[in-house]
């Protein structure tokens, strides 16, 4: 657990997006992309989860990392891997939030795809469940 307002290098990418075919973007982001990601098991990934809504038609890739390096080892594995072009099969990208203290190589990076950015202010992270007093 970090302190109340404590420097924070966590970065989160959060990636939205319009499904072209729902029955087959569950497929693929399940049993294809998700596994994929989980296979490579990158040091400084956190996370790693799509979110549906409910009609199918929208997506949300949301992406946490230890720090901008961490975000940039999975971008780059993600360029290099069939994955860069088959999500595009899958879906059309809507929108590129990166939230965190992102490095300039992330900056120039994401930028290319359109990204927002926020740095990260103030608030506090908990690996942990904290119990009611």
């Amino acid at each position: 657990m970090s302190d109340l307002n404590a420097h924070s290098d966590r970065m989160v990418l959060i990636i939205g997006c319009s499904v072209k075919n729902t029955n087959e973007f569950k497929k693929w982001s399940k049993n294809r992309a998700a596994k994929y990601v989980y296979d490579l098991k990158e040091q400084n990934s956190i996370s790693y989860e799509w979110h549906l809504s409910e009609d199918g038609n929208e997506a949300t890739l949301i992406e946490t990392f230890v720090d901008s390096d961490g975000m940039m080892e999975r971008i780059g594995n993600h360029m290099a891997s069939p994955l860069a072009t088959e999500v595009f099969e899958q879906v059309d990208i809507t929108s590129v939030l990166c939230l965190g203290n992102a490095k300039p190589d992330a900056i120039e990076v994401l930028s290319a795809w359109g990204a927002k950015f926020a740095n990260h202010y103030c608030g506090y992270n908990r690996n942990k469940v904290v119990t009611a007093r």
